[in-house]
């Protein structure tokens, strides 16, 4: 079993910034991708951003230019920095991960985005 952890959401402003970290813990030797889905009521889950073990990173289009998603293997933490946020932000962001033919999630933490 693998356990995620995700904090660092909260209230901000638009035009803020928050930092999100993912801490992966259990059996943790396979994962592969980690990376951030967010969901907001009425509104599909998003995929938001992967990173690969290797490297390799995929953003959405929406958060583009605005967010970095970074990696620690040593620590099995992902982060999300969040820059330049919108009101359209506003959703809880929740850490997966891959493993072999297996996917983990988070409990999610709420990200609120307004003035």
């Amino acid at each position: 079993q693998v356990q995620l952890v995700e904090s660092g959401g909260g209230l901000v402003q638009p035009g803020g910034s928050l930092r999100l970290s993912c801490v992966a813990s259990g059996s943790i030797f396979g994962i592969d991708l980690m990376g951030w889905y967010r969901q907001a009521p009425g509104k599909q889950r998003e995929l938001v951003a992967t990173a690969g073990h290797g490297g390799t990173i995929y953003y959405a289009d929406s958060v583009k230019g605005r967010f970095t998603i970074s990696r620690d293997n040593a620590k099995n933490t992902v982060y999300l920095q969040m820059d330049s946020l919108k009101p359209e932000d506003t959703a809880v962001y929740v850490c997966n991960a891959k493993k072999f033919n297996a996917a983990y999630w988070g409990q999610g933490t709420q990200v609120t985005v307004s003035s």
